[in-house]
């Protein structure tokens, strides 16, 4: 009996460390992915972008998403790749205007992202 209540004791504070690495580690990738965002939201607002900047974005993002699979759906992975390869196109053809709306989505979907995973009770129930 003493054994069972060690045993699932130790399984639930092991659990929950392991949740609160998790959380931690996914808010420290989106946010280091969201600041490289906001600055190239800032150099195609300024129309100083180049499609290098994309590509950069993208390069990060790759480096990035290897680990975060075991986090997040690849669905939600996938949704970030499409919106850096409509960025980087606009930005090929020096389509700022777009280019800054597609911007301005990904800032707000690295921004709110990892909410979506965290440890609170309207991610639970």
């Amino acid at each position: 009996m003493v054994k069972a209540i060690v045993y699932t004791l130790t399984a639930i504070v092991l659990s929950v460390g392991l949740f609160i690495f998790a959380e931690w580690y996914l808010h420290r990738q989106f946010n280091e992915f969201h600041e490289a965002v906001e600055t190239l939201y800032e150099k195609v607002e300024n129309e100083t972008a180049t499609r290098d900047d994309g590509l950069a974005i993208r390069t990060l993002w790759d480096k990035k998403k290897e680990k975060l699979h075991i986090l997040i759906p690849h669905n939600d992975i996938s949704y970030i790749d499409y919106w850096i390869n409509e960025t980087c196109g606009l930005l090929q053809y020096g389509n700022y205007e777009l280019a800054l709306g597609k911007v301005e989505v990904l800032k707000e979907i690295t921004k709110n992202l990892p909410d979506a995973y965290s440890l609170k009770l309207e991610n639970i129930f």
